[in-house]
């Protein structure tokens, strides 16, 4: 038998965090735990994460080297057990472009340039339209009875 004085929240519906600013009686009024001086006692207190009090920051400490190329080209990688894995599951069709690759899944932009290494083997008859491809994978392909045309 339940009788108001027994009555308790149900476990996990209520937080257990300090709730501070909240009088005296609570334990945590007064400075409400923020200390008794300095900056961050004050309201409206902010700082940057990366910010050292005056000391020289880290990002002007460390010494700046190295280039980076902004014309550099990034390819996407489709390798070969991929889509033979596909093949074999009868969704590889006889042409396949980039298009195809994106739709496939095998890619996840046209803004990039696509590219087909060798890794694994391939055993169908397919004939591929891509931005490039190492010549292992040219081999297996025309090993296999399929075409390259680079765009």
């Amino acid at each position: 038998m339940d009788i108001l004085s027994n009555l308790k929240y149900a476990e996990g519906s209520r937080k257990n965090r300090k709730r501070v600013g909240r009088g005296e009686g609570s334990g945590h009024g007064g400075q409400a735990t923020r200390g008794m001086n300095g900056q961050r006692s004050r309201s409206g207190s902010k700082k940057r994460a990366w910010f050292e009090g005056g000391q020289m920051p880290l990002q002007r400490r460390i010494p700046k080297f190295g280039f980076t190329n902004i014309f550099k080209e990034t390819y996407q990688i489709v390798n070969l057990n991929a889509l033979q894995r596909l093949a074999d599951e009868k969704k590889l069709g006889k042409d396949i472009n980039v298009q195809e690759l994106k739709n496939l899944g095998l890619i996840s932009t046209l803004k990039k340039p696509v590219k087909i290494l060798g890794k694994g083997e391939f055993k169908a008859k397919v004939n591929f339209e891509v931005n490039a491809i190492s010549q292992s994978a040219k081999e297996k392909i025309e090993s296999a009875g399929g075409s390259i045309k680079l765009i």
